[in-house]
């Protein structure tokens, strides 16, 4: 089993910053994929970011390109998402998750383990 714990969530006004953490624990093996997905309320789970193993390739959705940057330690296990411009619709619980298969994925089938989130509350 692996465990996601992320950290850094909480209340800021909109075009203030943010950087969710997430640490990974137990059974890791072999290199992996992170992502970050985010749910609002009343809505579905969303891809918001992704990163390659080997940390060269990033993927982000157009909601957020451009504020938003995700960046990994694989010494730590640890997978970071800057946020800055924060707008209220960015309003979420913030999921970070981890995929065995190489590569990178914004679909969350294609993830295995998942973190409990942290909320993200941007006030305008």
């Amino acid at each position: 089993q692996v465990q996601l714990v992320e950290s850094g969530g909480g209340l800021v006004q909109a075009g203030g910053s943010l950087t969710l953490s997430c640490a990974a624990s137990g059974r890791i093996f072999s290199s992996y994929k992170m992502g970050w997905f985010r749910q609002a309320p009343g809505k579905e789970r969303e891809f918001v970011a992704a990163i390659k193993w080997s940390g060269d390739s990033t993927d982000y959705a157009d909601s957020v390109k451009g504020r938003f940057t995700i960046s990994r330690d694989n010494a730590k296990n640890t997978v970071a998402l800057q946020m800055n411009n924060l707008k209220p619709e960015d309003t979420a619980v913030y999921y970070c998750a981890v995929g065995w298969a190489v590569g990178i994925s914004t679909r969350q089938k294609e993830y295995d383990y998942w973190g409990q989130g942290t909320q993200v509350t941007v006030a305008s």
